[in-house]
């Protein structure tokens, strides 16, 4: 299908004449601003601040709903509460970094369902993809992403194919950009805001110009929602938490403490500390994942979720974390297109050191 910058140049022409938008930015760690030494240097608030320079006239709101270390599985999940319930006019969509380059088939799933979300959402937002990358690798997810987001039309920038290319080329040195070979610096998210706003002053010139797209049956310029391009089972994903759940408690606690934002993780969930806490969930769905804490500040207790009482095919929630970065807001699934049926999920406590420095924590299931 051919990209269109339709949906983009409207934000423009609206802006233009003195008009209300709101931009949001949904993704991972890069999106949040990792590494960045203020906000007004990451990447997301130099692309909004290239829209008020220029366009004076207009008023703008800004939404950023980025999560470190969180895929597309998550965002599809959780796009509504975190960017559509502000109705954003245009969005910058980034996974490319976390939804891993090996596991396409699954991701690409994932990442449709999330798209069309987006696109199918009452605002029409104006959609741009970003595929950010691995500075020491040139591993990202774009591949299978841009494949999703050429289908339905819409416009892509790679930092694959342009930074990290100029990297390659010797024009930067991958250290000036990034200390860990992921995570732009002050100097990273400047360059990645470059290339989105190249795509942007294209378009801005193109309207300046009286440059318009083809149009050739008069149809309304939009993203059109073609029929998936795969199984799509996640398109309608939902969270369970303790706002909108009840699970049988064995043990298992609800975290009664008021959580304060989208940042604001480990609050509002289920805690586990002792062999034999469980608790247990009736469902109904064909896709299901556990959304628990791999810590840092061990020991963490170990716990094991049984799905309707298959015993033998037990997997293992390890609360402890290997790496070193932080407490990960860790998914595991444990159904993937099985029969959409009710279900039964039960996660019980079956390792706790003493003494538990964290305790087990159930943040939500994800079913599909």
């Amino acid at each position: 299908m051919q990209i269109s910058m339709e949906k983009i140049k409207q934000c423009m022409r609206r802006a233009a004449a003195g008009g209300e938008l709101t931009l949001g930015f949904f993704g991972g760690s890069i999106t949040q601003g990792s590494l960045a030494t203020q906000e007004a240097y990451t990447y997301a608030r130099r692309v909004f601040a290239w829209w008020e320079e220029n366009f004076p006239q207009a008023e703008f709101h800004y939404v950023n709903g980025g999560i470190g270390g969180t895929t597309s599985h998550f965002g599809v999940s959780r796009v509504q509460e975190h960017l559509l319930m502000y109705a954003p006019d245009f969005v910058v969509v980034d996974f490319s970094v976390n939804d891993e380059a090996q596991e396409g088939a699954f991701f690409q799933e994932t990442y449709e369902g999330l798209l069309r979300r987006i696109l199918s959402a009452p605002s029409q937002s104006a959609v741009l993809v970003l595929n950010n990358v691995f500075y020491d690798t040139g591993v990202n997810a774009q591949d299978y992403h841009n494949a999703v987001a050429g289908y339905y039309g819409v416009p892509h920038v790679s930092i694959r194919d342009t930074v990290y290319k100029e990297i390659c080329d010797g024009v930067y040195k991958k250290e000036n950009l990034t200390s860990d070979n992921l995570h732009p610096n002050d100097e990273g998210h400047r360059l990645v805001a470059q290339e989105i706003i190249k795509l942007l002053a294209r378009c801005k010139q193109d309207l300046e110009n009286g440059r318009q797209e083809e149009n050739p049956c008069g149809q309304r310029p939009e993203y059109a929602l073609l029929p998936p391009l795969t199984a799509n089972a996640y398109e309608h994903a939902l969270r369970l938490t303790i706002a909108n759940s009840s699970p049988k408690l064995s043990g298992f606690r609800v975290d009664a403490r008021e959580k304060c934002g989208r940042l604001d993780h480990f609050k509002n969930g289920w805690t586990g500390k002792a062999v034999g806490d469980k608790i247990c969930f009736e469902v109904t769905a064909s896709c299901i994942a556990v959304q628990y804490r791999k810590t840092i500040r061990k020991p963490s207790p170990v716990a094991k979720v049984t799905l309707d009482g298959n015993a033998q095919q037990a997997q293992v929630l390890d609360g402890n974390f290997d790496e070193d970065w932080g407490d990960c807001l860790y998914l595991q699934p444990i159904l993937h297109h099985g029969m959409y049926q009710a279900h039964r999920v039960e996660i019980e406590i079956t390792e706790a050191q003493e003494p538990v420095a964290t305790p087990f924590y159930l943040m939500s299931l994800i079913i599909a």
